[in-house]
């Protein structure tokens, strides 16, 4: 009787793990061609607003990689990820210097390539657990296999949070500064990906001096990237 419940529990289990990676595949190699109008967190964040009496107003246009700034391409790699082009989706002297950086009494700061975060933006929800960073693994490696490096960095673009509510290029340089995502300058560019770490607590169009000068920062990095000519590594 233990045996056979024991059978069952195996090969049920089985079943369940090859269905989530088939999906999971299926998934991954429909978003390599298809528009994202949506992303997991756009829905938690839309969950969590209704369950606290919140409305709160998603803002989302989709904008192909040809009506995306190459300006803002370039601050996103500089400020996020800057070997983006060469890693398979895990950046692991970043990780090592984040542990030692902790080890040594700093605080516990990400490590995530901009791989990592399209994955867990589009598919999975936020927080920090065993389970989440497992799938996000998953996930990671998935996109990287599947999708060309474009692909990556114009889902991730389209998906990210620039404000309460604000998600994609195309909403934040509109909501911003007015303008398309195609239109966005250097120095907007910049601003806007000063924020990425803290969406909701800063803002790119009314900058604190500390927005002010990580953005220059940025613009000194796009610089030493070689300017937009760097995106010709994708």
């Amino acid at each position: 009787m233990t045996q056979d419940w024991l059978r069952r529990t195996v090969r049920y289990s089985l079943i369940a793990i090859a269905g989530f990676v088939a999906l999971s595949v299926l998934l991954v190699m429909l978003f390599r061609v298809v528009p994202v109008f949506g992303s997991m967190v756009m829905v938690e964040r839309k969950v969590h607003s209704w369950v606290a009496g919140e409305p709160l107003n998603i803002r989302h246009d989709w904008a192909p990689w040809g009506r995306l700034s190459d300006h803002a391409k370039l601050a996103v790699i500089a400020a996020e990820d800057q070997k983006f082009p060469e890693h398979h989706g895990f950046d692991f002297g970043q990780l090592r210097k984040a542990v030692a950086d902790w080890r040594s009494g700093d605080g516990l700061r990400g490590a995530s390539t901009i791989s990592q975060q399209t994955a867990k933006n589009l598919f999975l929800w936020t927080g920090r657990n065993w389970l989440r960073k497992g799938l996000e693994a998953w996930f990671t490696v998935l996109i990287e296999l599947l999708w060309p490096k474009e692909r990556i960095l114009e889902v991730y673009l389209n998906i990210a949070e620039w404000g309460d509510g604000v998600f994609g290029l195309e909403a934040a340089a509109q909501h911003h500064f007015g303008v398309s995502a195609s239109a966005l300058s250097e120095t907007q560019a910049s601003r806007l990906a000063a924020v990425l770490p803290n969406p909701r607590g800063w803002s790119a169009s009314r900058p604190s001096d500390y927005i002010l000068q990580r953005s220059r920062w940025i613009r000194g990095q796009m610089r030493q990237l070689g300017g937009t000519t760097y995106l010709n590594q994708l």
